[in-house]
């Protein structure tokens, strides 16, 4: 049985997912999809709009097999790490493939791509340049004419590159294979397929986008998180503890934060304030995210190692083979939070409360009190 990787968010699953989904059971009808979910933060710093256990539902209504959770020290970071660990996880559950959205379809350009990256020369040059008045992923692409080749701009692109490098780092056997992504990904029309982008920026807008997305993602919209709910929380930690050890932080950027919160009334306006030249609104994003969430490097250090596979949902398919591969493997599957005594999965369940908190005390029972999903197929 082949077994095919998905890295996902699903912050909301749109019909955009489906395609993909289906196209890979066109490509491969007996095979078995595992999914890595980033859980309840996602790697651009903000909530999930529906939270992990909604997602998993859905995910295990549309032909995915299992669901493994991608812990938020490595959700949250950046795209390398995002993906690094996202292929870590692939290579321990024995995956064949790996599919993915691109733009260019081309799946030997980024693996060019991916060889210069990793050359010394190219960091030897990405060095000698950092102190330009340019933000690092412009930087990168500049870099690429040294070799007299274009670089890459679009996001999924630009993720795929990390997961080659990815894949190139951990010696993976692991075979990309990319699908022709349908639709831009910043736009904000409505349609068929969907952006997420445009999905979020609708329902902000109290537009009805019942027709623009999958049944059961809109059965589940009257949940949602939205970025800006946190403000105050964030606000909170920024004016009363010490922000300086926080993960990523650029040196003297404490003091701007504090300076500018103060005259603030949103997270969204926050961040395009402290946004420069050098910082990207999603570094911006991550960076305050990891704030709300106490990230610091000590932690990022801590938990630099995989420690535990949680698994949020299977079918039966998915759950024969977790039974067929858990005695091979060296460090233990688990579905809740009462199975292990780990100091990265007790972080993972206060970014948990945390992300439910002022949903009340219901929602914040999730953690001790729900099951791993299972969808009977």
């Amino acid at each position: 049985m082949v077994k095919i990787g998905i890295i996902c968010e699903y912050s909301p699953f749109h019909n955009g997912h489906i395609y993909h989904i289906n196209k890979i059971k066109e490509m491969y009808p007996d095979s078995m999809i595992i999914l890595i979910e980033s859980g309840n933060f996602l790697e651009r710093g903000t909530p999930s709009i529906i939270d992990k256990y909604d997602k998993t539902e859905i995910s295990l209504n549309y032909n995915i097999d299992l669901c493994i959770e991608l812990p938020f020290c490595y959700a949250t970071e950046s795209a390398d790490t995002f993906a690094l660990y996202s292929i870590k996880y692939l290579n321990i559950l024995n995956v064949d493939y790996l599919v993915f959205g691109s733009e260019s379809n081309n799946v030997n350009k980024l693996y060019e791509l991916a060889k210069i990256q990793n050359s010394k020369k190219y960091k030897d040059l990405l060095k000698n340049n950092q102190n330009k008045n340019i933000n690092y992923p412009t930087l990168l692409n500049n870099l690429y004419k040294e070799y007299s080749l274009d670089g890459i701009n679009s996001p999924n692109d630009l993720l795929g590159l990390s997961y080659i490098k990815a894949l190139i780092k951990t010696k993976s056997k692991i075979k990309p294979i990319t699908i022709k992504r349908t639709n831009d990904y910043k736009s904000l029309e409505l349609n068929k397929i969907a952006s997420g982008t445009s999905i979020i920026n609708a329902i902000k807008n109290n537009v009805d986008i019942k027709d623009y997305v999958p049944k059961e993602t809109y059965s589940k919209l009257n949940n949602i998180y939205f970025q800006n709910d946190y403000f105050n929380l964030l606000k909170y930690k920024v004016l009363t503890e010490s922000i300086d050890d926080i993960n990523d932080m650029p040196k003297g950027f404490p003091n701007k934060i504090k300076k500018e919160i103060l005259e603030t009334d949103s997270w969204e306006e926050l961040v395009l304030k402290l946004k420069n030249k050098y910082y990207t609104y999603n570094r911006i994003n991550r960076l305050l995210l990891h704030i709300l969430c106490n990230f610091t490097k000590k932690r990022k250090k801590e938990f630099k190692n995989i420690s535990y596979i949680r698994v949020l949902g299977f079918n039966n398919k998915g759950k024969n083979y977790l039974n067929l591969i858990k005695k091979n493997l060296n460090i233990p599957i688990i579905t809740t939070f009462s199975k292990l005594d780990n100091n990265m999965l007790k972080y993972e369940q206060l970014v948990d409360n945390i992300y439910y908190l002022y949903k009340g005390n219901d929602f914040i029972k999730y953690e001790y009190t729900k099951k791993v999903i299972i969808k009977d197929k």
